[in-house]
């Protein structure tokens, strides 16, 4: 048989590819001779980097950026195999758990830093960056990303703004200068995942719906939507784009607009584009099972998750999914109709969760003997039903 193995890390203990790897330990105690084929996935959010890295055969590049708090950090991206491909999740260098405290605030913080992720991934020979945009601290706009590839802003006396671009300081613009935009930029391909579809501001917008769990007060979503908005009008009227109304434009604190205003970039699925570059299609073709899984499956796994996105890619070919979660919610039942054909949970008993996780690989093997176990029941049956036809 050919088994592929398809699932997500487990967020906060396991990556896709040790996943992948406990699952096949399962199967070989039953099919010693199967086919597995791992295949280490991610949905564009945390784990992204890793999980194409460990897809591909690439490696972990480390740089150290400006934080989100305008204070160096150390961020990872990855560059892939293929050497031309570079993967970031802006979180590394402009998330929420890099501030606390005071620097926890949305009118202050920058992707200042997200921007130097960029521009060394270039300087490394990247044409292509796909970039995951989940997890900010940020409501700029993708002010500072722009300032670090050259972008300049000028004041109401045309001169220089110096700080760094942030949620309080977008009022103060008035005008857009991208002459030292970096030219690099019209020879690269810009990818986002994202599968937000907020706009820029209003009542649904990146400061209104995202700015508390940011620390903003709602004095500060006032201001941060106000300025979003000022900030909008100026890339439309100076850039010629209009993000005010882009779907997914107020992802990451309005990162997803300043990325397609002053990149080019363009907003897509965070599953569509893993899905892509590992190959998956490819691997699942000729395959007799696929198996997928994530940390918890419940409903909303059916919208947008990795193990959804590996059945669409699986439906192509015909061939059975089943998903194995860390735990099943009352309601994963739902994912049936959206392409997932079985469940199973790696947790078989009740457990905390420190023994779950501390034990994770030894459930995830047991869960998937217990898969590939079941099946065999479901082809026992098939054999005696035709039998009894003949």
């Amino acid at each position: 048989m050919k088994i592929v193995i398809a699932p997500d890390s487990f967020k906060g203990n396991m990556t896709s590819l040790q996943v992948a790897s406990a699952i096949e330990k399962g199967i070989k105690r039953v099919l010693p001779r199967a086919r597995c084929v791992k295949v280490p996935m991610a949905d564009g959010g945390e784990g992204t980097v890793q999980s194409l890295v460990d897809a591909t055969g690439g490696r972990i590049v480390r740089k150290k950026v400006t934080g989100p708090a305008g204070k160096p950090v150390t961020a990872r991206y990855g560059l892939l195999a293929d050497g031309k491909t570079a993967v970031i999740e802006m979180a590394e260098a402009s998330g929420l758990p890099l501030v606390s405290g005071r620097d926890m605030n949305p009118l202050k913080t920058t992707t200042y830093g997200t921007g130097e992720l960029i521009r060394d991934a270039m300087d490394r020979g990247a044409r292509h960056i796909i970039i995951g945009i989940g997890g900010s601290a940020t409501t700029d706009g993708g002010a500072g990303m722009a300032q670090a590839l050259g972008v300049k802003y000028r004041d109401s006396r045309n001169a220089v703004i110096r700080e760094y671009g942030a949620g309080g300081m977008l009022n103060r613009i008035a005008g857009i200068d991208t002459s030292e935009l970096d030219p690099r930029l019209r020879r690269t391909r810009i990818t986002v995942a994202s599968d937000v579809d907020n706009p820029l501001c209003g009542t649904r917008g990146a400061a209104r719906v995202f700015g508390p769990q940011k620390g903003a007060t709602p004095a500060m979503v006032k201001t941060l939507d106000a300025n979003l908005k000022h900030f909008g009008q100026l890339i439309k009227r100076d850039l010629k784009k209009n993000v005010l109304t882009l779907k997914g434009a107020g992802a990451s604190g309005g990162l997803g607009a300043g990325l397609v205003a002053f990149t080019g970039a363009r907003l897509k699925s965070g599953i569509d584009i893993v899905v892509e570059a590992t190959g998956l299609k490819q691997a699942i073709k000729g395959a007799d099972l696929v198996i997928t899984g994530e940390g918890r499956v419940d409903f909303q796994t059916a919208f947008g998750k990795t193990p959804a996105g590996v059945a669409r890619a699986a439906r192509r070919f015909g061939v059975p999914v089943v998903a194995i979660g860390g735990g099943l919610a009352d309601d994963a039942r739902g994912v049936f109709e959206h392409g997932i054909h079985a469940l199973e949970s790696a947790a078989a008993r009740d457990m905390s969760l420190e023994e779950a996780i501390s034990l994770s690989r030894q459930h995830l093997a047991n869960a998937g003997e217990r898969t590939i176990r079941m099946i065999q029941v479901g082809q026992k049956m098939a054999r005696k039903k035709r039998r009894k036809t003949n």
